[in-house]
């Protein structure tokens, strides 16, 4: 058996952490949930990227347009999702710019099983087609957000790297007020080990590539945890609610008529507690003195609104090498899902893991430095 063969065949236990039904969300189906909460889509409908939930665009009787997103299964919990809300409603408040969801009802005919839940209600939970005969097939959680057009931003552009510096300022200003109570809170040790253990348990490492790649990412590991432990106690890192994925595609930008722009957040999914550099290094990129000037631009923004402590700059490279393990683990996680073979058809393979082993190694040099 080859080495791809080998590494996609022991799928085994992690493959249950990725299980989901999505079939049974055909085109009728997504309409029938949103009529279920009141909204009567035209027919037309568009299923937009995404790898984690099923997500649409559904053109409204009315005229309008929505987003539906259908949450996958296991993932989050109820509450989870609920502060998930919560937290973009109450940024809405303050007027940063960011699509909360909207406040659903039950439509008047109550043809279907459906339960509402948040203050106000913003989660749909309705029956799948399947979940009476099918076990595994729990019932779909569902939000809406008005439709927000825009593109990806231009970080080449210093005047927009400030700007969206002042926009991640606001929204961390909002972050600091109070911690959350039921999302995910980021610890390094807790975090790498989850995604190392689950790899190398579930036998997606290559016979050939495993001995190289388990040293050096159990080295790595090391060394970023050593990086979060160095705050210490006397002056501890702080954390606060975070967007938690602000890489650029995640940044939507808008065009006015005037022709100014502005950053908008459509989605707060991998909302997190965690320290503030989280939200700031994914969005620049080259050298080291590259990123050096397109932090200091960032920060230019961000500090007219927030305090930032430059001890976490630190961070940056451990946080690289924790969102490495966590990428390959999620991959692992969702091997089952039939989107991930198609879009990530590399992972598993010898030539994936020689590469990893290869980052890693750089990662430690750069965590040394």
């Amino acid at each position: 058996m080859c080495a791809t063969d080998h590494s996609v065949s022991r799928v085994g236990s992690a493959a249950m952490l990725g299980r989901v039904n999505y079939a049974d969300l055909t085109p009728l189906q997504v309409l029938d949930a949103l009529d279920a909460v009141g909204l009567r889509g035209d027919g037309r409908i568009l299923q937009l990227n995404s790898y984690e939930n099923r997500v649409f665009q559904v053109m409204l009787e009315d005229g309008d347009a929505v987003v539906a997103k259908f949450y996958r299964p296991g993932r989050w919990t109820d509450a989870q999702i609920l502060e998930e809300h919560s937290f973009a409603l109450e940024l809405a408040t303050a007027e940063v710019p960011v699509v909360p969801p909207l406040t659903l009802q039950a439509a008047a005919d109550g043809s279907q099983v459906l339960h509402l839940q948040g203050t106000p209600l913003t989660l749909a939970t309705l029956a799948s087609p399947h979940s009476a005969v099918q076990v595994d097939s729990p019932p779909h959680r569902l939000a809406v957000a008005t439709r927000c057009a825009g593109r990806q931003p231009e970080l080449e552009d210093p005047d927009v790297l400030r700007q969206i510096g002042r926009f991640i300022g606001r929204l961390h200003a909002v972050g600091r007020r109070q911690p959350f109570a039921q999302r995910h809170v980021m610890n390094a040790a807790v975090d790498g080990t989850r995604a190392r253990d689950l790899l190398l348990a579930g036998g997606f490492v290559t016979p050939a590539e495993q001995p190289a790649w388990e040293q050096i990412s159990a080295q790595a590991l090391a060394a970023t945890v050593a990086g979060f432990a160095s705050f210490g106690a006397a002056q501890p890192l702080t954390t606060l609610r975070l967007h938690g994925d602000c890489h650029p595609g995640n940044v939507l930008w808008r065009q006015a008529a005037d022709g100014t722009g502005s950053p908008h957040m459509v989605d707060l999914d991998d909302a997190m507690q965690g320290p503030a550099v989280q939200d700031l290094w994914m969005l620049v990129s080259g050298d080291r003195a590259t990123m050096g000037q397109q932090l200091n631009t960032l920060l230019q923004g961000y500090e007219q609104f927030s305090d930032f402590d430059d001890r976490e700059l630190t961070l940056i490279e451990p946080l690289r090498t924790l969102r490495m393990l966590r990428h390959s683990a999620w991959l692992a996680e969702r091997w089952s899902d039939p989107t991930f073979p198609l879009h990530f058809p590399y992972f598993g393979t010898a030539a994936y893991w020689s590469q990893q082993t290869t980052q890693l190694r750089e990662q430690l040099e750069a965590m040394d430095g």
